[in-house]
């Protein structure tokens, strides 16, 4: 039984020794997120299960423990997913030729988030799901993690479109605005629906990346009965970030 869950985006950026200098455009995205980390928490879940998307190398479950880095962004961080408090809350420094691939940025992000707060509300899973994956596969996907008899969580990384403005990653493409837009109100109030028809192709277009594990979220929720909130709105950069939870 899915018993909260909590959309939050993926940029590595989001981690300050990765974006730098730039470090401070994003802190009131990283506040939204430990809010939102913290009504997972209030939920007393049973697990977690961090739902993120994923190149083919990082489709699949990944299992607690699962070590992931910012190497490849420029960035000596280590991150393991759960079990943040044997680091203390610290990130490790990465020793060269030591990373591993296990986790695809998005997962790191993720645990990046789980660490940063200190979670130990519940043991953590994750899932790298492919961005072609087709919609009624992410809502079947979703589904199996809702049906299960345990309180589960989930948090569910993920950009919206990357083309709100010229210098954006994708270009500036007007359609990008009211794609987000209704993203946002889905989150938001927590409609599954909704998310549940948003358009692959479009999405694929724009390249919002959260779309496969948005519609995973819409599987897992169909019966869950939660009430949705939208933390944080932006476009920094030209990319759509959000924030949402659903309890």
């Amino acid at each position: 039984m899915l018993v909260a869950a909590s959309v939050c985006p993926c940029p590595p950026l989001l981690v300050p020794e990765v974006a730098a200098g730039a470090a401070p455009e994003l802190d009131a995205a990283r506040t939204a997120c430990s809010d939102a980390l913290a009504v997972l928490a209030a939920a007393r879940p049973d697990r977690l299960v961090v739902v993120g998307p994923a190149e083919k190398a990082g489709r699949g479950p990944h299992p607690e423990g699962a070590r992931g880095s910012f190497r490849g962004f420029g960035a000596d961080v280590a991150v393991r997913l759960g079990r943040s408090g044997e680091h203390g809350g610290e990130h490790t420094p990465v020793a060269p030729g030591s990373e591993s691939p296990d986790l695809p940025p998005s997962l790191a992000v993720g645990a990046w988030l789980l660490e940063r707060a200190g979670w130990s509300a519940a043991p953590v899973e994750g899932l790298g799901v492919g961005e072609p994956l087709a919609a009624e596969r992410c809502v079947e996907v979703g589904r199996e993690i809702g049906a299960s008899s345990a309180r589960v969580a989930l948090l569910v990384m993920g950009d919206a479109s990357a083309c709100r403005t010229l210098k954006a990653p994708g270009y500036l493409d007007e359609r990008a605005a009211p794609f987000d837009a209704e993203v946002a109100r889905a989150l938001g109030t927590a409609d599954v629906a909704a998310l549940r028809a948003l358009d692959a192709e479009l999405a694929y277009e724009l390249k919002a990346c959260g779309r496969a594990p948005w519609q995973v979220l819409a599987g897992a929720a169909e019966d869950a009965g939660l009430t949705g909130a939208l933390l944080y709105e932006d476009a920094p950069y030209g990319v759509g970030y959000l924030v949402a939870t659903w309890s």
